[in-house]
């Protein structure tokens, strides 16, 4: 049966027009979503945290999606590592609590113990002739971009370098390194873990959906946008931001899931930031001068996206669960050396995506059960709605 099942899913992705959406039997098949899995997230940069959540030695933090679990810590060298969360010997979990310090990790099941760096220390009444040098912990691929953690847990990894260098101009006066995590949130969503990414991916959906983010945020709607794109490009020049657009998506990219993306666009006059009342939120970025009254989209590969203001920096991502179930994963950033109730206040900085998070798991929610019923048939997409297609070149490709 589940043979059959991937083979209706490559059926599908055969016969895909273009300029619409995917047929449901992405996101209702159990068989499909395990294939997601094993074709496209673990073959997939992911954005798992900051340097900062692991200033010292032996300091570690567990990313989870679906039923992989990948240790991100930092050994005895000060080098950040990523690696499977499976032991060599009958597969238990050896990191069981979510984050901490560890001299070591050893095994809670028979107590194979296992250096920072990944390699076996030793296993217990293994025998003399038992080699610990061939039973490391698998390692999983690592990335740091400007403070941001990235790990992938396939040998075979996107070409994402190229991109990265790319972007790293338009990052630097941002000085990404050098934030901190100002707050972490959750939305769980019933919902599969594509309609939630393809929701970010547009904004086709916000006027009628986001009353809040609207008012502030010009893109909203592409014509009112226009205008005041040149007023921005002016203001973002004089606190020391490049303006170019980065855009190697989809067929423009070095390959499948190695989209890098850059764009600032424009908040509405009276907002400096992403706030209710368009006043500063955090003490300003890096080595920015002032506030532009702009906002950028940060995309690197499909999975991961941030929104970057003059003040403070919001991460999001979609991290899988199961068939129908997403975790809406948000944090925000801010100067590193910024203190809570001094120079920010957490409920006001966190307000905007709050609201906004709380309106998408609404919205996905209701397609998610729209797209389950046995009369949904996929419709066309709009202008609005290109950055989805974008998301299914590598999706397609990759699966």
């Amino acid at each position: 049966m589940a043979q059959d099942d991937l083979q209706l899913m490559r059926d599908l992705v055969d016969n895909q027009p273009d300029g619409f959406a995917l047929p449901r039997h992405f996101y209702t098949s159990q068989d499909v979503y395990e294939h997601d899995i094993k074709a496209y997230w673990n073959h997939s940069w992911i954005w798992v945290g900051h340097v900062s959540q692991i200033p010292n030695p032996g300091d570690y933090f567990l990313f989870d999606y679906a039923k992989e679990s990948i240790i991100v810590v930092r050994d005895r060298e000060g080098e950040v590592r990523a690696h499977m969360n499976v032991c060599r010997h009958r597969g238990s979990r050896v990191c069981t609590e979510k984050q901490g310090n560890a001299r070591v990790f050893s095994c809670p099941y028979h107590a194979w113990t296992f250096d920072l760096s990944g390699k076996l220390r030793g296993g217990r009444a293994m025998g003399p002739d038992f080699d610990p040098s061939k039973y490391g912990l698998f390692p999983a691929q690592i990335r740091i971009f400007e403070g941001l953690i990235f790990v992938c847990a396939s040998e075979d990894a996107p070409p994402i370098d190229a991109g990265l260098s790319e972007l790293q101009t338009h990052a630097a006066p941002f000085d990404f390194a050098n934030v901190k995590v100002a707050h972490e949130a959750s939305y769980p969503v019933p919902a599969n873990w594509k309609l939630a990414l393809e929701n970010y991916m547009e904004c086709y959906h916000c006027a009628p959906s986001h009353k809040e983010y609207s008012r502030s945020h010009s893109l909203k709607d592409p014509a009112e946008m226009e205008g005041l794109l040149e007023p921005l490009q002016e203001r973002s020049c004089a606190i020391g931001l490049k303006t170019e657009e980065v855009n190697q998506t989809g067929t423009d990219s070095a390959g499948p899931a190695a989209d890098v993306y850059w764009r600032r666009y424009p908040l509405f006059e009276g907002y400096q930031t992403g706030s209710k009342d368009g006043q500063p939120l955090a003490p300003l970025l890096g080595t920015l001068t002032g506030f532009d009254g702009g906002a950028t989209d940060m995309q690197i590969g499909p999975l991961n996206n941030f929104l970057i203001y003059a003040d403070h920096v919001v991460g999001y991502r979609f991290v899988p669960t199961s068939l129908q179930e997403t975790d809406i994963q948000i944090v925000w950033y801010v100067r590193g050396d910024a203190e809570e109730g001094i120079d920010y206040n957490k409920d006001d900085l966190t307000w905007l995506w709050h609201v906004t998070s709380l309106d998408d798991e609404r919205i996905i929610r209701h397609n998610q059960e729209g797209v389950n019923s046995h009369r949904f048939e996929p419709g066309p997409l709009s202008d609005m709605e290109w950055g989805i297609l974008t998301f299914y070149h590598s999706y397609l490709a990759m699966i």
